[in-house]
């Protein structure tokens, strides 16, 4: 499935971002991105509760296929994965923030500035939805300070938000990791959730084994529980920031994507077909989480970044 032969068309492609790659064929497709930022998807599309799991700095042949990492490997070939998915920027923070803002903002990884422009959480909150960032080794609820051990700061992008520091219970929205037994336990998931693994969990640090085992060990359950294994329950995305520095195909090099739960195109694409594949960036998964969460304004390049519904069952 995830290994078809794909001519993509690079002139397009350089001039336009958001261009359609296509098959071997050579097909053109033009993007059926909708540039509005103000419509929402029908109720049906819709989840509960979406997620992201943030990994780091790796590739995307290092990882699908490898051998070392056979949880997520299975999780690829079990539901969706977008083939054609490029990072934005080298390094790290860029990404996060177009992850969350629609603007690299910097790629200072040791910026601590106060972000104002509008973002995720601000439009969360407009909404009436409820989040949390949930960070593995936080030193401690609502901490929105510098690099502590393992945690590090650039990987924990609503901590810069002027939405978050300068309103004490939006702090609290700040979790350490282990927080999120405690959600499912209670029945207490957010709308939307942004999880962040520590350096040794991400593979920033540590090797893809320790990643893969991290996500089976911690993710597993997410994915396992009552209120997001059920149809409309909801959806997690687990991708990677940036590929290596060497890598610098449209910004931040070929990433892997790969979207998980009940409502998800399953064995997405199907193994041999030559479906056009449409070129995606971090700004298209801001969109596609916040459409999901039933937001219907999008902040920065993810206004017009092309829409992610083919991942979603039914379209």
């Amino acid at each position: 499935m995830l290994r078809r032969s794909l001519l993509l068309i690079l002139v397009i492609a350089l001039c336009f971002p958001t261009a359609t790659v296509v098959a071997a064929q050579a097909q053109q497709v033009s993007t059926a991105s909708t540039p509005a930022s103000s419509a929402a998807p029908p109720p049906s599309r819709h989840v509960d509760h979406v997620f992201i799991v943030m990994e780091e700095n790796h590739s995307y042949s290092d990882v699908i296929g490898n051998p070392a990492m056979p949880y997520l490997n299975s999780l690829a070939q079990s539901y969706s994965v977008a083939e054609a998915y490029y990072a934005n920027t080298h390094p790290s923070i860029g990404n996060y923030f177009m992850l969350t803002t629609g603007q690299i903002i910097t790629n200072d990884d040791g910026y601590s500035g106060t972000v104002s422009v509008d973002n995720v959480v601000r439009e969360l909150i407009a909404a009436g939805k409820t989040w949390k960032e949930y960070s593995d080794s936080l030193p401690y609820q609502g901490y929105d300070g510098g690099d502590q051990g393992e945690y590090s700061e650039h990987h924990n992008p609503c901590s810069y938000f002027s939405d978050v520091r300068n309103d004490p219970d939006q702090q609290q929205n700040l979790v350490p990791f282990t927080q999120l037994a405690t959600d499912i336990a209670n029945h207490t998931l957010p709308n939307y959730g942004f999880i962040v693994p520590n350096l040794l969990h991400d593979a920033h640090d540590g090797t893809l084994a320790q990643a893969d085992a991290w996500l089976q060990a911690n993710i597993a359950p997410l994915l396992a529980s009552p209120d997001f294994n059920t149809s409309g329950g909801g959806l997690l995305i687990i991708t990677f920031d940036e590929s290596e520095e060497s890598d610098g195909q449209y910004g931040g090099g070929h990433v892997v994507w790969v979207a998980v739960g009940p409502d998800v195109n399953l064995g997405y694409p199907p193994a041999g077909s030559y479906i056009p594949l449409t070129l995606y960036q971090h700004p298209s998964t801001l969109r596609f989480m916040l459409q999901l969460a039933g937001v219907s304004i999008f902040p920065g390049a993810s206004s017009t970044a092309p829409d992610m519904w083919e991942f979603f069952a039914g379209n």
